[in-house]
């Protein structure tokens, strides 16, 4: 069975084909740039595409993906029985993913205000996929849905509850896709059942959070009502004194639009460096350049601090896991963030640690109490899976 799963940005469009249950990969690609006078639509299957064009919108780059997949992979479109949606924010309401009907689509809106930069986008890939795939099952998978296991000490703030019970503030925590994948991976590798482990899932790209998994299940996570709360990142400035929110409007005079933008989009690494977000960029002057060599520094001790608090949360942990893109591909971050936890029984080892790149791999010591590993996160794979139970469930019985 063929399954499409979409992941729709601001101004890009992520896609892969998997033939399901087989899990394997046909094609993917992305088209980027939408929008803009010049955007990219890249294509990896039978034949290899990149190109320049115009794009429009998300459905403009949703028919330039099915007409290409037309022409190389598939005779016609109801040959894709699924496609598998990406939708950031899902509330209290969606605890896993669901097969896309109206009153889903109208859910979906409603959260729009807690995820102003991502839910309007994910419902642009919604609706276009719709119109474009007529006869095809549509499930969206939720950012949130994994962490809806978290206890009410995990997720409530310290801010009168009437907050929580009329406007439903609380922590909702995301990336919860990529830490089930990794975490039901750890379980795979060790062995366990996947309720039978407790592990630490760090997913750090130019978004990071870090998740702690009891049982199996999220019982808390950095991520909060936003993707801002939480770890240094890119951008985003992480967790921060309220206080300087409203200094900065009481004292500075800014408006709310105006610190959005300073917290969301110039702050992180960024915001210490003063040179990049990204650390392709910034490791090469780890140590030569005093504000990126700081800003690589705070990024690792809080990633420290909150493996430190999340191993006294779990009590017992059976590992601790690195994944996305730094996580994956930057060793110094891994060093960094785990120096001084032997006493904790976390003994990473350095020359293994060196090694795996951009692979899944152990880096801990034969010795250490508490496993340490890298792996790629396949968000995109666990999407694939959850739409192809959902369409299995959707064909009526002969």
């Amino acid at each position: 069975m063929k399954i499409l799963v979409i992941n729709c940005g601001s101004s890009s469009i992520k896609f892969k084909l998997f033939e399901m249950p087989e899990e394997n990969l046909i094609s993917y690609g992305s088209v980027e740039k939408i929008g803009e006078e010049i955007s990219i639509f890249k294509y990896f299957g039978k034949v290899n595409i990149v190109k320049e064009m115009k794009i429009n919108n998300h459905e403009q780059g949703i028919e330039l993906i099915a007409n290409t997949l037309l022409e190389n992979e598939i005779k016609n479109i109801e040959e894709i029985k699924g496609i598998g949606h990406r939708v950031v924010h899902g509330g209290e309401r969606f605890t896993g993913s669901i097969k896309i009907e109206e009153e889903v689509i109208k859910e979906i809106e409603q959260h729009s205000f807690l995820a102003p930069l991502h839910n309007p986008h994910n419902l642009a890939g919604i609706k276009g996929c719709m119109k474009l795939f007529p006869h095809t099952v549509q499930v969206a998978s939720f950012d949130t849905a994994f962490h809806t296991t978290m206890p009410k000490i995990s997720y409530l703030y310290a801010i009168p509850y009437s907050f929580y019970e009329k406007y439903k503030i609380r922590k909702y925590g995301f990336h919860g896709t990529s830490h089930r994948y990794v975490a039901r991976r750890t379980a795979e590798i060790m062995g366990k059942g996947k309720y039978d482990i407790n592990v630490i899932t760090c997913h750090l790209g130019n978004g990071c959070s870090i998740t702690a998994v009891k049982n199996g299940k999220s019982y808390d996570t950095s991520m909060g009502l936003t993707p801002l709360e939480g770890l240094i990142m890119g951008t985003r400035s992480g967790d921060i004194d309220p206080g300087v929110i409203l200094y900065c409007l009481e004292g500075l005079n800014l408006k709310p639009s105006e610190i959005s933008e300073i917290l969301n989009k110039k702050s992180g690494l960024y915001g210490i460096s003063e040179i990049s977000n990204d650390f392709r960029n910034l490791l090469p002057l780890y140590g030569k350049n005093e504000k990126v060599t700081l800003a690589i520094d705070m990024f690792c001790y809080r990633l420290k601090k909150y493996i430190g608090s999340y191993m006294a949360v779990l009590g017992k942990v059976d590992a601790i896991v690195f994944t996305g893109g730094i996580g994956e591909n930057v060793p110094l971050v891994r060093e960094k963030s785990l120096e001084n936890l032997e006493i904790f029984g976390v003994i990473i080892d350095k020359d293994k640690n060196k090694e795996i790149v951009g692979k899944e791999g152990e880096i801990s010591k034969e010795e250490s109490n508490i496993k340490i590993f890298v792996i790629p996160t396949n968000e995109e794979l666990r999407i694939a899976f959850d739409t192809y139970q959902i369409v299995r469930e959707s064909i009526p019985e002969k």
